[in-house]
């Protein structure tokens, strides 16, 4: 019996291969990005409260009510704009799975959807597997991963079907600015583009900068998927619960695609989120406790030869090493893994075609002790 591949040229992720590497050699993870801390107690004793309760059956398929309801009133709250919570939000098993729904929903065979490298891996297959082609965007470090909106605007053509933005960006840092919503505005205006928002890291965000969300643009807003994640959030990666907000004509595609993937998500999770969600300094305090992270990682590295711009936002900081060798980014990775014990991501693996400009990310959702001890070996280099 022969299989033909759906993706033939797909293997194992780098966030797999290096954290069983970091893993087999008894190394410190700083590579795939989760936190090696718990999640807030109130929370984890709202979880136990709701499987005590029986709420262990499945969720109504776009999410329980009180959590759309907290959700929508939480984005109106801070960005002033409403979404119905009946119609235009949607809770999912992971902002992957919302990316993917928003994907599936809108691409077509041979649409062009444009992608801004580096950029997370899941969305080209996404992309591929509609049928659609993906159409890159190379940002650099030598221009900080600023956006060449003019650039963007020169890959637009007539099969143009779809644009995907990350802010707060991973694995760069950088964020979009209200001059960068407008530009896009620009271009996206009276035409048939939608946009996806990956805005994972939306509260991961530093130095008292804004999180200027697609949704905070009337003409982007009308076109756009805003994918959203608590795990990120609230420090609870592998409890993978998402949300999307979206108009209603988009969020009734996306829950076609939703309702054949995973339909429901855990449904005692949706109720203690629900609660946890409805004091705001849960999630209001996540900005100082990462940009702490930060600047504890930074401080740990500053005796190092690599170089940086510090994250604006994420929990991901990029350190350039051409003061420290030539190798490729992928052989320092593993060598540094295997060598010093500190595991990272090579940041070619973003890049369609490798690219390699000598930079590793670190993720330091991490306690001190493990940012000290990384801090220390990495100096020594």
């Amino acid at each position: 019996m022969i299989l033909q591949s759906k993706q033939p040229n797909i293997g194992t992720t780098i966030f797999t291969i290096m954290s069983k590497l970091a893993t087999d050699c008894g190394a410190l993870n700083l590579s795939q990005g989760f936190p090696n801390f718990d999640c807030s107690p109130k929370l984890a004793e709202l979880v136990t409260h709701y499987l005590k309760k029986g709420m262990n059956q499945y969720a109504p398929m776009a999410g329980i009510q009180p959590l759309r309801e907290v959700i929508a009133q939480k984005i109106s709250d801070l960005y002033g704009v409403n979404y119905h919570p009946d119609i235009e939000v949607t809770i999912l098993s992971g902002a992957s799975e919302a990316i993917y729904c928003a994907i599936t929903a809108v691409v077509h065979q041979d649409d062009e959807v444009i992608l801004l490298e580096p950029c997370y891996d899941s969305y080209a297959p996404a992309i591929k597997l509609s049928g659609g082609i993906p159409v890159y965007v190379t940002l650099t470090p030598e221009d900080d991963y600023r956006i060449d909106w003019a650039m963007v605007k020169s890959k637009i053509t007539e099969r143009t079907k779809l644009i995907i933005l990350n802010t707060p960006h991973n694995p760069t840092g950088t964020v979009l600015s209200q001059e960068d919503l407008m530009k896009l505005a620009d271009i996206v205006r009276d035409t048939n583009i939608f946009l996806i928002g990956d805005e994972v890291y939306e509260h991961i965000i530093f130095d008292g900068r804004e999180h200027w969300s697609l949704l905070r643009n009337s003409v982007l807003q009308e076109r756009s998927f805003i994918c959203g994640s608590f795990g990120k959030t609230f420090h609870v990666t592998g409890w993978k619960i998402g949300y999307c907000l979206a108009p209603k004509a988009l969020t009734e595609e996306l829950r076609k695609v939703h309702q054949w993937i995973t339909f429901s998500t855990v449904t005692p999770i949706q109720y203690a989120l629900a609660d946890f969600l409805r004091e705001p300094n849960n999630y209001l305090s996540i900005p100082m406790f990462y940009q702490q992270k930060r600047d504890k990682f930074l401080d740990c590295i500053k005796d190092s030869r690599f170089t940086y711009t510090p994250a604006h936002g994420s929990f991901f900081q990029c350190v350039n090493y051409k003061n420290i060798t030539d190798e490729n980014d992928y052989d320092l990775a593993i060598r540094l893994t295997r060598e010093i014990g500190v595991a990272s991501i090579p940041v070619s693996a973003f890049y369609n075609f490798k690219n390699d400009y000598k930079t590793l990310r670190f993720c330091f959702a991490k306690d001190d002790e493990t940012l000290e001890k990384a801090g220390e070996r990495l100096c020594k280099l």
